[in-house]
């Protein structure tokens, strides 16, 4: 199989080329520096020239904070680069695969998310993504959207990599509580993708890591594998102001993904404990 794979410097992105290339797959990774997904005609042109049988679309503006004051370039990238990512496919007649966020939802009530509720983003990033979504839904047939939370891998910066250095060089550490959610793993979000590029069934999905956590257990979690003597101490999101609303809810349901007959992603406390195994080679 020859998959492209967009944001293949981030951290999703670099996991998704390692587990194809694992699985003996041609493997594709391209970035900025490669073409500029929001120019059109340099977009549609590099993918025309690599001519894969699967998109993965991982690439993204992800500056939550910094999408409130830069609304125009995280609309660009999240859903005019999206869009064209999906003319491309939708004309050669591949696959998409696009990933998405928990962030489409406003993280109301306390049940799970299931993939048919409602959006309704409570922030630029949010809406943008939202944006690629019904971008991808309107231009290809043959898509699947996979929205996830929480994601964390041993490749680029993440909530991890900060707990650790943070909780290093301090006894205490203040984390917002009233958020919930599951972290998600990139490296097992990368053998879910490819599986579902290997076996693509056209839908919305969401994947996570099994189980929920504030971010201040995933903290506290943190600091126990990790051996740091750190405190957590719990406040709400009201103490820990932020440019952008983040919802409260991100539990997001597996109904949809385990009904398509893909295997869900393993409980989040042991997916960080082989990421911190691998930090620590």
């Amino acid at each position: 199989m020859r998959i492209l794979i967009t944001g293949a410097n981030g951290q999703l992105g670099h996991d998704v080329v390692l587990e194809a290339r694992n699985r003996g797959w041609d493997a594709i990774g391209v970035d900025i520096e490669d073409f500029d997904l929001t120019d059109r005609d340099a977009a549609l042109a590099a993918l025309e020239k690599a001519a894969p049988d699967c998109v993965i679309h991982c690439a993204a503006y992800t500056a939550v904070d910094k999408a409130e004051a830069e609304p125009e370039r995280a609309r660009a990238v999240n859903g005019l680069g999206t869009g064209y990512a999906a003319e491309y496919c939708a004309g050669a007649g591949v696959w998409m695969i696009y990933v998405s966020t928990d962030y489409v939802f406003d993280g109301s009530g306390g049940r799970p998310w299931e993939v048919d509720d409602a959006p309704n983003p409570l922030n630029v990033y949010g809406v943008t993504k939202l944006a690629g979504e019904r971008a991808v839904q309107a231009l290809c047939e043959q898509y699947m959207i996979v929205r996830t939370s929480w994601v964390f891998g041993n490749h680029g910066g993440n909530f991890v990599k900060t707990m650790l250095r943070l909780g290093a060089g301090r006894t205490e550490l203040r984390v917002v509580d009233d958020q919930v959610g599951a972290p998600t793993y990139t490296a097992h979000l990368a053998r879910l993708l490819c599986g579902m590029a290997a076996r693509p069934v056209r839908g919305v999905y969401h994947a996570a890591n099994a189980g929920e956590c504030s971010w201040a257990a995933f903290a506290a979690k943190i600091f126990e594998l990790a051996g740091l003597d750190c405190k957590v101490v719990e406040i709400p999101s009201s103490a820990y102001p932020q440019t952008a609303q983040r919802p409260k809810n991100s539990r997001l349901s597996h109904r949809a993904l385990i009904e398509a007959g893909y295997e869900p992603l393993p409980p989040w406390e042991s997916a960080l404990a082989e990421m911190l195994r691998l930090e620590k080679r």
